[in-house]
């Protein structure tokens, strides 16, 4: 049965990533503390048991995916196979590092047995030949979420892909009529307490569930156009609904819900990405007002935006690091184009101009100078109790926005695999359909596979989430789902051959779209040493 035989690779797989994190866990924890002074000695390994580990909770994930029939037995065997591929050629070499389950995981008959199944060109050809008569790969949803997707499906294909080649080629802003409509439908206000006018529930897998399945449908549309509309309202009003106080919650939450305020996102600066804690952008207090110094960048759709969540340093110590950062919602008026200033009531500038960027266009991201702008005390989220607590907030709200863009990449990788089946039907090479060939097959059969762990993933750490736990998986799916989504959308563009590489074709824009996948929302590389590999080497010594 595929389905053994893919719990067999999958167990084997998980016995040699267990054995290495052990190994290394016994070197980096101490009285349940990790020294990041060993993981950043052994970073290469660090880092490769990360990405291996999101990538075997993939396949664990996607083991009951394959129960649900045959098509799906196949896409989780295939799977099971990539993961062990990539799992052997992070080893080759350094078989050492990773310690005696490494070598000795792979050296049973019924493992070899079922990686040879698993990697066989039959099974991929197979799949191919399956995705060719129907790319749309089972789901399994319930009947709410169908209709959800369904619904959201329908506006993509009508609202939004008829204007994403424009915006993208003319980096455009995205039309008001999408935001507006987009807004009626509710999209705003997925996660927002219905007390507050969303649709939230509550910390519910059916809130989590409903982000990932709208978030999927509108990135297959277009990535900037639509797919990334719901994430800065989902982090902003996580913060807000986390950490602010009743009256924050009552003056912003309905209207972010309504679709009545944008939002952007004020956190990285020119010196400071994903290091957070080092951030130099100030808030200091005069009177009942904070007064903002400092440049933020990459603060995406901060033009359109009338609110911005911004971090900033209240407390000069800078050895405090992360405990002198506040919170901070900003208002200000909407500005379209790629440049704008605004001088606040209170006094002070603003002064933002676009970032030119080869893809995820129209939202615009924009770099952000504040030059003694005053802001009212009341901007400080969660009030005076929270000075300090910025940090803190914004891990949380992260959280949402980390698995969203797993879900943007699902979305990107479908669009870019439907577009490399329809055109694998259509052209004929050497008078025979380039869908005919065992290669082209073997590729779709891949590709396939990938995005049924990639969503089957999403789906459970949209689970997690709903029930207050999957901070990790979270992580790991972003992580995953990223990186695959590079890989996936140039493979869809080498089908198309050189009309791939013509604008004249979407598949490209799906490529460049997907490159800042694993570097936006926390890039790869950190997320894998700062966050996943934590909570890995934590697991692995019982802390």
């Amino acid at each position: 049965m595929p389905t053994d035989a893919a719990r067999t690779i999958v167990a084997a797989a998980r016995e040699v990533v267990d054995g290495a994190l052990a190994r290394l866990a016994a070197d980096a924890v101490t009285d349940g503390r990790i020294d990041l002074d060993v993981v950043d000695r052994e970073q290469q390994l660090a880092y490769d048991l990360a990405s291996a580990a999101s990538r075997v909770a993939a396949a664990e994930e996607v083991l009951a995916y394959g129960e649900r029939g045959d098509l799906e037995a196949r896409l989780t065997l295939a799977f099971a196979g990539e993961v062990a591929a990539d799992l052997a050629a992070r080893m080759v070499g350094r078989e050492g590092d990773w310690g005696l389950a490494a070598d000795a995981a792979w050296r049973s008959d019924d493992v070899a047995e079922a990686l040879a199944e698993a990697r066989s060109t039959e099974l991929l050809e197979s799949l191919g030949e399956a995705v060719l008569a129907n790319p749309d790969l089972p789901r399994h949803l319930s009947e709410e979420m169908e209709l959800v997707r369904g619904t959201f499906k329908d506006f993509a294909e009508s609202r939004v892909r008829p204007v994403a080649e424009e915006v993208h080629r003319q980096d455009a802003d995205i039309p008001d009529e999408i935001i507006a409509e987009l807004g009626e439908m509710g999209c705003f206000g997925l996660s927002i307490p219905e007390a507050h006018g969303g649709f939230a529930e509550g910390e519910s897998e059916d809130d989590f569930m409903s982000m990932v399945v709208v978030t999927e449908e509108l990135s297959r549309g277009s990535l900037g156009v639509a797919g990334s509309l719901i994430t800065r309202p989902e982090i902003i009003s996580k913060a807000i609904a986390a950490g602010g106080t009743e009256e924050q919650k009552a003056e912003w939450l309905p209207r972010i819900a309504s679709g009545e305020l944008m939002c952007g996102v004020a956190v990285t600066e020119p010196d400071f990405g994903s290091d957070v804690a080092g951030i130099k952008t100030s808030a200091t207090r005069d009177g009942d007002e904070f007064v903002l110094n400092g440049v933020k960048t990459w603060c995406t759709f901060g033009g359109k935006a009338n609110l911005l969540l911004v971090l900033a340093r209240t407390d000069p110590d800078r050895s405090l690091k992360h405990k002198g950062l506040s919170m901070f919602v900003v208002e200000k008026p909407s500005f379209g184009g790629h440049e704008w200033s605004h001088t606040s009531e209170l006094g002070g500038r603003m002064e933002a101009k676009a970032i030119p960027t080869i893809g995820y266009r129209g939202m615009h991201s924009f770099e952000i100078s504040f030059d003694d702008y005053r802001i009212p005390a009341s901007s400080l989220v969660g009030g005076e109790d929270a000075l300090g607590r910025g940090f803190y907030l914004q891990m949380t709200a992260f959280a949402n926005g980390r698995l969203q863009t797993a879900a943007r990449a699902t979305g990107v990788m479908q669009a870019a695999f439907e577009a490399a089946v329809t055109y694998a039907r259509e052209r004929h090479v050497f008078d025979v359909p380039l869908g005919d060939y065992g290669l082209t097959r073997t590729k779709l059969g891949r590709m396939a596979a990938v995005i049924a762990a990639s969503r089957a993933f999403s789906y459970r750490s949209a689970q997690l989430l709903g029930a207050g736990a999957g901070q990790v998986e979270a992580a790991m799916v972003k992580s995953f789902s990223c990186l695959a989504a590079e890989w996936l959308t140039r493979e869809a563009m080498q089908i198309h051959g050189g009309y791939g590489y013509a604008e004249e074709y979407a598949v490209s824009r799906y490529f460049v779209d997907a490159r800042v996948l694993s570097i936006f929302e926390g890039a790869d590389e950190v997320l894998a040493l700062r966050v996943i590999i934590r909570q890995l080497l934590a697991d692995a010594s019982g802390a």
